[in-house]
């Protein structure tokens, strides 16, 4: 695993700066992790966006069916997808001026990564917000 997808800086970045997050994958299924990581970023002050095909309320946010959908400046994309698919969101993130990409655990595209970072945004793959809030105590 390369540590360059989890850089504490882009980590830092995002979990301390960044408020508005769009959940990409996220559905009203309180058994899916999307949702449970959701609850959890709005636990922490983040306001969600869940981004689904359906564009479904949840948590009391309403939904988008995409990225360019959303009305309003989005900070970070929390990507709940296979990696097949993921390497187009983060393209779709950086074209609406995301600040940061995130891919969750087990989601890795080396390519999009190189894009994304390239592209001047920050980018991190394979890992959680709460798996990384959890590591600082």
């Amino acid at each position: 695993m390369s540590t360059s997808w989890q850089d504490p800086k882009a980590v830092n970045l995002m979990l301390d700066d960044c408020d508005t997050w769009a959940v990409v994958g996220l559905s009203g299924n309180p058994d899916r992790t999307a949702y449970r990581i959701a609850r959890l970023l709005q636990e922490r002050g983040k306001r969600i966006i869940p981004i689904h095909p359906k564009a479904p309320t949840v948590l009391g946010e309403q939904g988008y069916a995409t990225l360019a959908d959303v009305p309003f400046p989005v900070e970070v994309v929390d990507v709940f997808r296979r990696s097949e698919s993921a390497g187009e969101l983060a393209d779709q993130a950086v074209a609406v001026g995301a600040k940061g990409v995130w891919f969750q655990l087990g989601v890795i595209d080396e390519a999009a990564f190189a894009r994304t970072t390239e592209a001047g945004v920050a980018m991190v793959m394979d890992t959680c917000p709460a798996i990384e809030w959890n590591k600082r105590g």
